[in-house]
């Protein structure tokens, strides 16, 4: 019996683990054990990453055999969760959500990510201070009210709604805790979508319980699963870059010292800083419907497949001296929001955040530094890598 090497879980904090570079040299497409005698294929190189992510024969729906999951005993899918389904009803949901994401929209909304980054700061420096936490004071505080607003959660409920999503998206979780987090969410927002719709405002919420769930387009349950998704991923992804681009930037003063000289440089340092951390590290994860060739590799009906987006964005076939952080590299192919149907709809706005709070943070704050080792803070295991801390003074 052939015996293959564990699916990296651990990681270095700003690097991916070093198993996938060592694959993407010598054996880009191969199998690792995951649970029991599963042994999904991974596939570490950018060209044959973006093949995959890109054809239908390869599914995201996790309740298909041979789905490589994250957890041994996996939480049941529920309706609305867009990023586990495939064809007509992904793209029907997929759809509703479309007009709340796109660039017009999200340009609307930089007044007030401008607003919050500002007020944030004020509250950091306020009496003279000049240290604080990062992640609470900055980090996750500014997506988190950005999503609230943008969904029409109350912001005030935000210590709840984080400890559920920490609690649901810690792999170590055991599945009991994590449906149990998962359904004190689920009930959370089932309340909320019931108020907008007896008293609708101008938020995503209220447009899907009137315009979706009302007009028979999608039913309660999914349109509170959609809202789940996007609240998850609405402020976990973005505070762990913001943290985690800060530590980059920090120990890494040429490059910080750059964007100062340079402050045009920041569109594209935002691309760099998303491909070089790439913080959604769990992997995409697929299963092959038909028997379909991969780079040479045959891989057959029934079989799993993850792409660590990590590995492909440190290629070096695509970005030379890969492990290097350079904010003049044009890094615009990253695969950070993934790639094919399942791209990231809230790829804007994440750009946007990200490209307000960090010229905004280093401009205001220009002593900034570390005060503490950040590995020591690194988050449990979990499909999004970044620090649950960051102390820092100025």
């Amino acid at each position: 019996m052939t015996t293959h090497p564990p699916l990296p879980t651990a990681r270095p904090l700003l690097d991916p683990a070093p198993e996938y570079a060592k694959w993407q040299a010598e054996e880009p497409i191969r199998r690792v054990a995951l649970w029991g005698d599963t042994s999904p294929w991974v596939i570490t190189r950018h060209e044959h990453a973006r093949a995959v992510l890109s054809d239908a024969r390869f599914s995201s729906d996790g309740t298909r055999d041979g789905y490589p999951t994250m957890r041994p005993q996996p939480t049941p899918r529920t309706p609305g969760q867009i990023f586990m389904m495939d064809g007509p009803d992904h793209n029907r949901l997929r759809r509703m959500l479309i007009s709340d994401f796109t660039h017009r929209r999200v340009e609307a909304l930089h007044p007030s990510v401008t607003r919050h980054v500002g007020n944030l700061i004020d509250a950091m420096t306020a009496d003279g201070a000049a240290e604080a936490d990062l992640v609470e004071a900055y980090a996750l505080p500014l997506p988190s009210l950005v999503i609230c607003e943008l969904l029409g959660v109350p912001y005030e409920d935000h210590a709840f709604f984080q400890q559920q999503a920490r609690t649901f998206l810690t792999i170590a979780t055991s599945p009991q805790e994590a449906m149990a987090a998962r359904a004190h969410l689920y009930d959370y927002l089932g309340d909320l979508l019931a108020r907008r719709t007896e008293e609708p405002a101008d938020d995503l919420l209220s447009r899907l319980a009137t315009e979706r769930v009302a007009t028979g387009q999608a039913t309660v349950e999914e349109a509170v699963g959609v809202s789940f998704v996007l609240l998850l991923g609405g402020h976990e992804t973005t505070a762990n870059m913001i943290a985690l681009s800060t530590v980059a930037l920090l120990r890494d003063p040429a490059q910080l010292a750059a964007l100062r000289a340079d402050p045009a440089l920041w569109p594209g340092a935002v691309d760099e800083l998303l491909r070089y951390l790439t913080v959604v590290h769990s992997g995409m994860r697929r299963v092959a419907t038909e028997d379909v060739e991969v780079g040479g590799v045959l891989i057959r009906a029934g079989e799993g497949v993850i792409v660590p987006l990590q590995a492909a964005n440190r290629d070096p076939d695509v970005y030379p001296d890969p492990d290097r952080l350079d904010v003049t590299r044009d890094a615009s192919r990253h695969l950070a929001f993934g790639h094919g149907a399942h791209h990231c709809v809230g790829e804007s706005l994440a750009r946007a955040e990200l490209g307000i709070a960090l010229p905004a943070l280093f401009d205001r704050l220009p002593g900034l530094r570390l005060t503490a080792d950040p590995e020591d803070f690194a988050q449990p295991l979990s499909p999004v890598h970044g620090v649950r801390s960051l102390p820092v003074a100025w």
